[in-house]
């Protein structure tokens, strides 16, 4: 929390009043941050210092200059801006080569080669229109953080603040200082580049989709009892699977198939615990640890359309992964 971390910081302690409008935001501002660094590490990051450095001069802080959520926003916006200086486009395996034809995954790549997953309660709010609710889910999408990672950082700020979040050209123009001219050129050139970045396809997730429900059973089921063949058939003949850190990625029922066969990276005995990661269906793969029990193994998402998974993508990194979305089942 913002008063617990700036206690420690500055040595001080501060009344709650400034921490109280403050930690309201904190949810928004994550959204905002995992959509432009596409991490959830690093926005998590993002949002604590925008947090620290807002309660440090909130004295300053003039509300006949602009709303609060303007000021927070400003904030977040230049600390983003900043940790895009000197890092590369984050992206999915898909876009860093060709699907792999043989034996081997090779070696693993550094973490922030790869767009990261972020948990749902992080980045979403659960208020408001059920219809809006399903729109940003779209929006942190593997797939569409992705496609962001595309655009140049400010244009990438002018898209979500403009078509995700729905700000108006004018408060986009006060936040980043410049003109409705300027905002509304960024934006066009943003929404161009995006009609030419090759988007996966795959649906937000939808508790109440009965199509949605039954698949993810049957996957659930046919993945626990280890049956390929069953697995498989809920698979689109063209569907991919991923498994970060490392670039090795398959397309193709046949492929995938083949990789789930290998006895050498059996899935057998494994368990999938539902959780709540990048507004998809997502789950916690589990395999048995030696003195009883599971242990993660890697969180699993997966694109769904019309009844069949198009895409499955495994981040192997567990432990560091469960430090942001807590043990499986909590």
């Amino acid at each position: 929390m913002v008063g617990r971390v700036v206690e420690t910081t500055v040595g001080t302690s501060r009344p709650d009043a400034e921490t109280s409008r403050l930690e309201p935001f904190r949810t928004e501002l994550t959204g905002y941050c995992y959509r432009m660094l596409g991490s959830g590490f690093e926005a998590e990051d993002a949002v604590q210092e925008t947090l620290v450095r807002a309660w440090r001069s909130f004295d300053r802080y003039d509300e006949r200059r602009g709303s609060l959520r303007t000021w927070l926003y400003r904030i977040a916006t230049n600390i983003c801006l900043d940790m895009l200086r000197s890092t590369q486009r984050r992206a999915l395996a898909m876009d860093l080569g060709p699907a792999a034809e043989g034996p081997g995954i090779g070696v693993p790549a550094p973490e922030r080669v790869f767009v990261q997953p972020v948990p749902d309660g992080a980045a979403l709010s659960t208020h408001g229109d059920p219809e809006e609710l399903v729109v940003r889910r779209e929006t942190i999408r593997l797939a569409f953080v992705a496609a962001l990672q595309h655009l140049p950082p400010r244009q990438r700020a002018v898209l979500i603040l403009r078509d995700v979040l729905c700000w108006r050209a004018e408060e986009v123009a006060e936040l980043l200082e410049s003109t409705v001219g300027s905002v509304t050129s960024a934006l066009q050139r943003a929404r161009a580049t995006l009609r030419t970045v090759d988007r996966a396809p795959g649906e937000p997730f939808r508790s109440a989709d009965r199509t949605q429900r039954d698949l993810l059973a049957r996957y659930c089921d046919a993945f626990e009892r280890h049956d390929v063949e069953a697995l498989v058939a809920l698979l689109h003949e063209d569907a991919t699977m991923s498994m970060p850190p490392f670039r090795f990625w398959l397309r193709g029922r046949d492929q995938i198939r083949l990789a789930l066969l290998d006895p050498n990276a059996s899935c057998a005995g494994a368990r999938l615990v539902p959780v709540a990661a990048n507004g998809s269906p997502a789950f916690w793969q589990l395999r048995p640890a030696p003195g009883g029990g599971y242990l993660p193994f890697g969180l699993l998402l997966l694109d769904v359309v019309d009844g069949l998974v198009v895409g499955v993508t495994t981040f192997l990194d567990a432990d560091r992964l469960v430090t942001l979305f807590g043990q499986p089942g909590e």
